[in-house]
């Protein structure tokens, strides 16, 4: 194709950018902003194969379904699980922006896509390929921890360090960043999944009930937190006696959660420390003044920076907006997409070291 189709192909087109993550989708449009923030939920009728529902409407059905219909996550630890479901849920996601916007005769989308830091080979190339037969015209992948660094505003350009960790439903990523690119960085899979299992596991364990996954999210929103807080909190959890199989209800407080969240939080903060000690000096005495930022849903539970900073002894901020730092930041590189390309990932890259 020359450079003039190219150029017209681009300008009767609207370029998408992707937050695909485990527990929320979120859709950048060039020009418009955010227009979609869905859970990544789709609903499945197995009889026949339909898809009944995605997104909100989907995550409602979650373990209210009879036998035959299945609300399921099509990806897990922030990499697509089922390539099928995760192929229809994008072309959902991307037709809806389009009939929103009012938009006719466009050509198919640019589309970035934001990937967790440690994906595979076979993992990227299975992302591409979905959003590619979900409509997209060309895909550029972009790395997490990236996107929101550049949402968050950090001087990522500058010969200092800057750390970002970014804690999501499926993985939590540490990166630190210094001219334009990852230094180093770690994953893991201590994010708002297993924090929401914590809590189910330590409630069957201390309370003989069994919560829902969509319970247990709702508690750990409520009254979850990493520290001690200055005024108490408490919640009426609802779920299963496990003794007498009948419904129970019963008030839990903060200190219940806090308890239950403790473990995975604490090895969330030392994986952060252990970046911290891999990272080059000078970059450290960077991050000593500027500190460290948070983002993603995670980064909500109350006093999770206080933590982080005990861990530490650094500075530690949380995002004004965690749930979109992504989102903006692949927004930001989307607005200008042919001078930001360095972001993106290409075949062959050196990827940075992982610990």
């Amino acid at each position: 194709m020359t450079t003039n189709m190219f150029k017209l192909f681009n300008a009767f087109s609207k370029d998408i950018g992707i937050d695909l993550g485990t527990a929320n989708t979120l859709v950048y449009v060039r020009g418009r902003g955010i227009m979609i923030n869905e859970p990544s939920v789709v609903a499945i009728n197995q009889k026949t194969g339909q898809v009944l529902a995605v997104g909100t409407e989907a995550k409602k059905m979650i373990g209210r379904t009879p036998d035959h219909i299945v609300a399921t996550r099509p990806l897990q630890g922030g990499v697509v699980s089922d390539f099928e479901i995760t192929q229809q849920m994008l072309k959902y996601f991307i037709d809806k922006v389009y009939k929103e916007a009012g938009f006719k005769f466009m050509a198919r989308p640019r589309v970035i896509v934001g990937v967790p830091i440690d994906v595979t080979e076979v993992e990227r190339r299975a992302v591409e390929d979905a959003t590619r037969n979900a409509g997209a015209r060309e895909v550029f992948l972009i790395e997490e921890p990236m996107a929101a660094a550049v949402g968050a505003r950090l001087p990522i350009y500058e010969a200092s360090g800057s750390v970002i960790i970014d804690i999501g439903g499926g993985t939590s990523e540490v990166a630190v960043i210094s001219l334009g690119g990852i230094v180093i960085s770690k994953s893991l899979r201590i994010a708002g999944d297993r924090l929401n299992q914590d809590i189910i596991r330590y409630t069957r364990d201390n309370f003989n009930m069994l919560l829902g996954e969509r319970t247990a999210e709702e508690i750990k929103i409520s009254v979850g937190s990493a520290v001690e807080l200055s005024e108490r909190l408490d919640v009426v959890m609802r779920g299963r006696d496990l003794v007498s199989g009948l419904p129970r209800e019963i008030v839990v407080y903060d200190h219940h959660i806090r308890e239950a969240l403790a473990r995975s939080l604490r090895l969330l903060a030392a994986a952060v420390r252990d970046t911290l000690e891999q990272t080059p000096p000078e970059l450290v005495a960077d991050i000593m003044q500027r500190g460290i930022t948070l983002s993603g849903g995670g980064s909500m539970i109350r006093e999770l920076a206080s933590l982080i900073h005990q861990e530490t002894k650094m500075p530690v901020r949380v995002d004004d907006d965690p749930l979109t730092t992504v989102i903006r930041g692949i927004g930001i590189i989307l607005e200008n997409l042919d001078n930001l390309q360095e972001f993106l990932t290409t075949p062959g890259r050196q990827d940075p070291p992982r610990i």
